[in-house]
């Protein structure tokens, strides 16, 4: 284990963050957070939405996120710090794009763990019926939050036995449907999955991309803990691309063999929008057994909570850049152990309502899956603007190389677009409000002359008034 290295913060703050994370424990974070069977939950939308070319979706969503890695893998050497695109933005475009940024990705941050949870409620309740949902996602949010104030270190490692968990209930479901197709052939063409079982459209591949970014969302979040690595900003970009890469795998592989084990036609699930929930779990019960169903219904509880973990924990260091340059109050940058514990615990408090309020709603879950990625995406499109603005219009790092400095992240920005476009109107809806609060917040700011020194991050506190 690494020697713990404490990363100094602004005078008055508490200390900064502690240095005691590796590159396994990175990948541990980003897949807990992504989680290696996020599909399970809307694998019937995307199959309907995309007209059974489920498998497709996800390549496509895979190459959609590649883009905004590289363009992580860019900046988290250009600024190594806590914040994330908050940062990157703030040096590469300035003080007012940088605060949007990091304001649309608090919506995603604060909200996917609430999600999470909630899907760890609902799976729970399944298998204990007698107690309610809301009852499990409170007890979830208590639990992993605790794990989270212990430390970065201590949930990782907590969070890896989570992760192993995960990975061998995916192999025995992946096993288990190849002895399946093999005995008993599939159910669907065999390259449906690519092409769907009814007429192709790309036009609803697309549409269902939008949709399927949401198993992707979090693989980002180890940017945010670049000040809690050792060996430097090098691991980070590496862990960022290695998890999507893995991601994008897994979430291919499971897609492709539930199409072609899925009882009914794509066209069917469109019909029935009630069947599209419990999809995946209809295949395995027809195909395989109750038994598989039940597994994966338990590692799904299990890993929900700590995708909300690890969702949690990256809140917190978003909260806490933010407040340390006095975008937010400033009581969120004080730092406990290395731990950024007043950051955490509002995290904590959001997660907390949001999931509780959903679970105890019968429309709550479909109310929150609709809102998390707009925020994220609309931080992506900043994050490769800010690529673009810093080696391009800049030259910070001298000449640019072209294709990684401006051709990858204009496409990345381009695609996302798309996807925002192709989102649902109560996503759009809710983003812009968001956003328009936001400006109200940063017009705020700026009239109480809460004002930058000059965006060359945090390394040199600024003396301003607190908010």
């Amino acid at each position: 284990m690494a020697t713990a290295e404490e990363v100094p913060g602004p005078a008055g703050e508490g200390g900064g963050l502690r240095r005691t994370l590796g590159f396994r424990d990175l990948v541990v974070y980003g897949l807990l957070f992504i989680a290696p069977m996020a599909p399970v939950g809307v694998f019937g939308t995307l199959d309907a939405k995309s007209h059974g070319a489920v498998a497709l979706v996800y390549a496509v969503a895979t190459v959609a996120m590649a883009f905004t890695a590289l363009s992580y893998a860019q900046m988290v050497r250009v600024a190594p710090q806590a914040g994330s695109v908050f940062t990157y933005a703030r040096k590469a475009l300035g003080e007012g794009p940088g605060f949007i940024a990091g304001w649309m990705a608090l919506l995603d941050y604060l909200l996917i763990p609430a999600v999470a949870y909630l899907f760890s409620g609902i799976a729970m309740e399944a298998l204990v019926p007698q107690v309610d949902r809301w009852v499990w996602t409170g007890i979830a949010v208590v639990v992993t939050t605790l794990l989270n104030l212990w430390g970065v270190r201590a949930a990782a490692r907590v969070g890896f036995a989570v992760l192993a968990m995960e990975i061998v209930v995916l192999v025995v479901f992946v096993v288990s449907a190849v002895v399946v197709l093999a005995r008993d052939g599939a159910r669907r063409d065999w390259l449906s999955p690519l092409v769907g079982d009814t007429a192709f459209s790309m036009a609803a591949v697309f549409g269902a991309v939008s949709v399927a970014v949401l198993s992707y969302l979090g693989f980002d979040a180890i940017a945010s803990f670049a000040e809690e690595v050792t060996g430097g900003s090098r691991k980070v970009a590496r862990a960022v691309l290695l998890c999507l890469a893995l991601a994008g795998v897994l979430f291919f592989v499971q897609t492709y063999l539930a199409a072609l084990l899925e009882p009914v036609s794509s066209a069917e699930l469109a019909a029935n929008p009630a069947k599209q929930g419990a999809a995946f779990y209809d295949a395995v019960d027809a195909s395989v057994g109750s038994w598989l169903h039940d597994l994966i219904a338990v590692s799904k509880a299990i890993g929900a909570a700590f995708a909300a973990l690890a969702g949690q924990a990256a809140a917190g260091r978003l909260l806490f850049a933010m407040a340390r340059e006095q975008r937010l109050p400033r009581v969120l940058a004080r730092t406990d152990g290395g731990t950024p514990r007043v950051a955490l615990l509002l995290a904590a408090a959001v997660n907390l309502v949001a999931a509780v309020w959903a679970a105890r709603r019968a429309d709550g879950l479909g109310l929150l899956v609709s809102v998390v990625d707009i925020g994220a995406l609309t931080a992506f499109v900043l994050l490769h603007a800010s690529v673009i603005g810093w080696f391009v219009v800049r030259r910070m790092e001298g000449p640019p190389h072209w294709l990684r400095h401006l051709v990858a992240p204009a496409l990345g920005a381009a695609i996302l677009i798309a996807v925002i476009v192709e989102a649902s109107g109560t996503a759009q809806l809710v983003g812009v409000v968001w956003l328009g609060v936001g400006l109200v917040v940063l017009a705020v700011l700026w009239g109480r002359a809460v004002r930058p020194g000059g965006g060359d991050g945090p390394q040199e506190p600024r003396r301003a008034r607190r908010l």
